[in-house]
């Protein structure tokens, strides 16, 4: 009976592992699918679960952008040549909290950036064009800020013999007739804007060697000038800045109301550019308008030259100082015209 069973088995065993020799190996199921009733799966890649956006949402007007707690501030080659930036600016810096970048370039170039909304506030000298800017919507309040003189300045021979002239047409014609060298700034600046006009008052297109249109700002052109001998028209406050590091050219015209040479700060339009820091630009205003600043700008130059380079003219500062007469600053008191506010007279 044991060896029976025993055979039995010995029999079942055999068959059992002839089955297993024939059949062939199971393959596992796809990674992709998922069997029927398993309770996960592995897919072959992660898959995210929420898309990512390839660029950066567009920014709202309200949205703070990467210019928060820093005021761009375009303005005229004369207000940093002449050194009265560094002299103001640390002030409102200090009060504000907030950086204040410059960039100096003529008054056309910085109206366009303007323009563009690629500036928080303007601080310009040529009032047509002021005016133009804020009829055309680019630009929502304007305040005068100061004023002073342009001045012709030449070489100490004065080939041209203008010296002493008081008519600016008039000595430019004679630059023009005697052909003697005059350096432009040639960049749509305040002070290139002015020029043209007095060139358009003498009736003369200028042209030939004799004529040098720089395409630089006002200290590069007194320093060119100064160089070639030739004549030029400057604001007064740089040129006599410049004459601090060894300018010898001479104040050979002034005291023509012509002359006169009126300063505007501008707020840029906030539809510009939504990231244009409007508040902080009207805080730039309201400090530099204020009377502690005018009195500063009352001050600079003073201890140098025995006279200030700019003269206040905030409304603010008129109606403290209405009751004194015109023409107090003695650069143009000497000059030979008086001003009061924006007007010229002689």
């Amino acid at each position: 009976m044991n060896r029976q069973i025993k055979s039995i088995l010995f029999l079942l065993l055999f068959a059992a592992l002839l089955l297993s020799a024939c059949a062939s190996p199971t393959s596992p199921a796809p990674a992709t699918q998922e069997s029927p009733g398993s309770q996960a799966s592995v897919p072959t890649q992660a898959q995210p679960t929420q898309a990512e956006p390839t660029q950066p949402p567009e920014p709202s007007p309200t949205s703070a952008g990467p210019h928060e707690g820093r005021l761009i501030l375009a303005t005229t080659t004369s207000t940093r040549d002449s050194g009265l930036l560094d002299y103001l600016l640390p002030d409102f810096e200090n009060q504000s909290g907030a950086n204040v970048d410059v960039i100096a370039v003529g008054t056309g170039q910085a109206m366009t950036l303007g323009q563009d909304g690629n500036a928080d506030v303007l601080l310009v000298h040529a009032r047509d064009r002021e005016d133009a800017f804020m009829a055309a919507g680019d630009g929502v309040r304007r305040e005068d800020v100061m004023y002073n003189d342009f001045v012709i300045v030449g070489p100490a021979s004065d080939p041209a013999g203008i010296k002493g002239m008081t008519d600016a047409a008039a000595a430019f014609t004679k630059i023009a007739d005697t052909q003697s060298p005059f350096v432009s700034r040639g960049d749509d600046s305040g002070t290139n804007i002015k020029e043209m006009s007095i060139w358009n008052a003498a009736g003369i297109e200028p042209a030939g060697d004799w004529y040098i249109a720089a395409g630089q700002g006002m200290g590069a052109v007194l320093t060119m000038s100064d160089e070639q001998q030739a004549y030029t028209l400057s604001d007064r406050a740089t040129y006599l800045a410049r004459t601090l590091e060894g300018l010898d050219l001479e104040i050979e015209v002034e005291g023509d109301p012509i002359l006169f040479n009126p300063y505007g700060v501008i707020a840029v339009n906030p539809d510009k550019n939504p990231y244009i820091q409007a508040d902080l630009a009207n805080e730039f205003i309201d400090w530099l308008v204020s009377l502690p600043t005018q009195e500063e700008i009352s001050q600079f130059g003073v201890a140098e030259f025995g006279q200030a380079l700019f003269v206040p003219d905030s409304q603010a500062w008129r109606d403290a100082h209405s009751s004194s007469t015109s023409g107090d600053n003695p650069a143009l008191a000497n000059a030979g015209f008086k001003i009061t506010g924006a007007v010229a007279q002689e």
